[in-house]
């Protein structure tokens, strides 16, 4: 959709799963410390949901932007001239990010299917973003070219990062990387529908000014250290939280530090002093 709603909705969509993965992330970061790094029940059940959640995104973004009192209703073409190509490509952009949430859940519960697939299919699903708004805005005011050519920026290095993430699986800086760049997606969004089409009845930019393009590629940084600062504190807080839960729990926070390993192996150490005592 061409209008504020078009942007915000899926800016909405990218930030809910981007907060929610800026604290899933250190959560299973902290909890898998000198274990093995295999999907417990509840964690696999939240990886479901989660599944379904972007799914339903997936579908509600597609509805939106064909059925709004405006949109194309799944016709593409009609009397030699093509309908509503910019709903088609945001339907495109949703439509990917549907089977990319599809094959999370296949993943999730067919034992065959090779181990990165769903990573592979989600960096598709992200250049596919990227090229579709690569090719989104040829032949409009520079502004909003600039602001949409920004988001492509973050989009090619987040496709490249979740793409390196089929080698490196559960790396934890590439997921808090990609992490950061889906909030930056999701406020970037906003951003665009502020800038192109503002609402409650604020000024029009004026998108021929070289002004508003260079402070709108500083706002580009600002909103990208916005997203670090989350990631940062959502960081701490987890790691805080679980510190003084285990504490409680009488394990003094070993296990979250990394200091469980320490103790076992100082463990195995007195075992072989003993050994060598007794002979």
């Amino acid at each position: 959709m061409a209008n504020f709603k078009g942007h915000a909705l899926p800016g909405s969509f990218f930030l809910i799963i981007g907060l929610w993965w800026s604290v899933k992330y250190p959560l299973k970061y902290f909890h898998h410390r000198g274990k093995k790094n295999k999907l417990d029940h509840l964690q696999q059940r939240l990886e479901l949901i989660e599944a379904a959640l972007k799914t339903l995104f997936s579908v509600i973004g597609i509805l939106a932007e064909q059925f709004v009192p405006d949109g194309p209703h799944l016709h593409l073409y009609n009397e030699n001239h093509w309908i509503k190509l910019m709903n088609w490509q945001h339907s495109t952009m949703y439509l990917f990010f549907g089977v990319s949430a599809i094959i999370d859940m296949l993943t999730l519960l067919v034992t065959h299917i090779p181990l990165g697939v769903d990573r592979w299919v989600l960096a598709v699903a992200v250049f596919t973003e990227g090229f579709l708004f690569y090719y989104h805005v040829h032949d409009r005011p520079p502004l909003d070219q600039h602001i949409h050519l920004l988001l492509v920026f973050g989009l090619f290095g987040g496709g490249i990062s979740i793409a390196l993430e089929v080698i490196f699986r559960d790396n934890i800086v590439l997921e808090l990387f990609r992490t950061s760049l889906l909030i930056f997606q999701g406020t970037w969004f906003w951003q665009i529908g502020f800038v192109l089409f503002p609402p409650f009845g604020t000024p029009e930019w004026d998108q021929n000014d070289m002004g508003n393009i260079m402070f709108i590629t500083m706002c580009y940084c600002w909103h990208y250290l916005v997203a670090l600062c989350i990631m940062a504190i959502n960081y701490s807080l987890v790691y805080c939280i679980l510190t003084r839960a285990n504490q409680r729990g009488g394990g003094g926070g070993g296990e979250i530090i990394g200091i469980q390993k320490l103790k076992s192996d100082h463990t195995y150490q007195t075992a072989l002093l003993s050994g060598s005592d007794e002979e």
